[in-house]
């Protein structure tokens, strides 16, 4: 398995990240397989896709398998503005995947802080997500930006909130051109289409991007922004998380549910995000609740393919041993090897296929290492 994936399979993940948010003060929500279809068919935009699988109760109702948790944690969460409620989760999501484009039972991970947040609040959470990445690889990469930034420039604006999205999406796509027809189609203050414009070349590491947005900051609502993000990144940092952030505004998400800051995380050798997550205060508001929240989820089937096609051996250690082997000696040998964090398969007969680095035979209290090509 490739050094750099900091777990050996789904299951350690989740218990090594369980057990980091448990340190964090996060407590373990649990949830049904279903919920009523109605949750979802109501906030299809919110999930990655629109695709749920139904079935019918036996009492009428219109059930679905989940294939999100975080809806379900918003649903139960109590509007408290004297505490907040911070849950994690491991679950099986239900969803179609991208590669067979069916369904696919995926196991998801991730949590969730809701009520009266402040800065320290919203900095742990993606200080969390930052530190997850570092547990799952050490190459990582955590991409930020703040959907407060755009909704500001765009406060002030005659647009619909279909024009909005429309302008939210050229800036996704970082198409500078697009983004300036747009605006002279919608007719988008110069000084905004300017900014927009100016939001679709920023990417690169935080501390030199984060001027470059300062400097095209237009109001009130923009400056707040900024002001969040560096507050947010000063907490990366002394937390000695700042390494591998970058501001990057091609991360955007729907404005009906989003509001704050956003971020994706990437590992290397995976294509897709492993993790994402951000502010939703706007998706509580759905439910009638004032409400802040801010999460991410790690989709563990991500990784868990690179995983996959990165085990080459059957295990780093083959150990043989014949009818005459001492026992003690077997044991004692395979902690020796286990000890410094190889893996070993002991057993008595040699199957032809078997993918080892290291063979070694035990015959009755002696220990010999043979080559590969032996």
């Amino acid at each position: 398995m490739s050094s750099m994936i900091g777990f050996a399979n789904e299951e350690a993940a989740v218990i090594g990240l369980s057990r980091m948010y448990k340190q964090y003060g996060f407590r373990h929500f649990k949830m049904s397989k279903f919920e009523e279809y109605d949750l979802y068919s109501q906030n299809k935009d919110f999930l990655l896709g629109s695709s749920v699988i139904t079935f019918t109760d036996t009492n009428g109702s219109l059930m679905a398998l989940k294939p999100d948790v975080t809806l379900s944690i918003v649903k139960g969460s109590n509007d408290s503005f004297t505490e907040l409620e911070k849950v994690y989760y491991s679950e099986n999501v239900y969803r179609v995947d991208k590669g067979t484009h069916r369904f696919k039972e995926i196991m998801q991970l991730g949590l969730e802080c809701i009520g009266d947040l402040d800065n320290y609040a919203v900095s742990e959470v993606i200080m969390l997500a930052k530190k997850s990445l570092d547990a799952i690889c050490e190459r990582n990469i955590l991409d930020i930006s703040h959907m407060g930034f755009l909704t500001g420039i765009l406060e002030n604006e005659d647009l619909s909130r279909r024009k909005m999205n429309v302008l939210v999406e050229c800036i996704r796509s970082k198409n500078t051109i697009e983004t300036e027809n747009r605006c002279k189609e919608f007719g988008v203050s110069f000084e905004a289409a300017n900014t927009l414009k100016a939001l679709t070349s920023i990417y690169g590491p935080f501390d030199r991007c984060i001027e470059q947005l300062s400097k095209i900051s237009i109001n009130e609502s923009t400056n707040r922004a900024v002001e969040e993000l560096r507050n947010i990144y000063g907490v990366l940092k002394a937390c000695g998380f700042g390494t591998g952030v970058n501001l990057d505004f091609s991360i955007v998400n729907d404005l009906d549910y989003y509001n704050g800051v956003i971020f994706n995380g990437f590992i290397d050798g995976v294509p897709n995000a492993v993790l994402s997550g951000g502010r939703y205060d706007n998706l509580m508001k759905k439910f009638g609740k004032k409400s802040g929240a801010v999460g991410f989820a790690v989709y563990l089937d991500q990784f868990a393919r690179l995983m996959a096609s990165d085990e080459e051996y059957d295990a780093d250690v083959l150990l043989v041993y014949d009818k005459d082997a001492d026992p003690k000696t077997v044991a004692k040998t395979v902690k020796e090897f286990t000890a410094d964090g190889r893996s070993v398969k002991a057993q008595r007969f040699m199957r032809e296929g078997l993918k080892y680095k290291t063979l070694v035979r035990v015959s009755g209290t002696e220990v010999k290492t043979v080559e590969a090509d032996d």
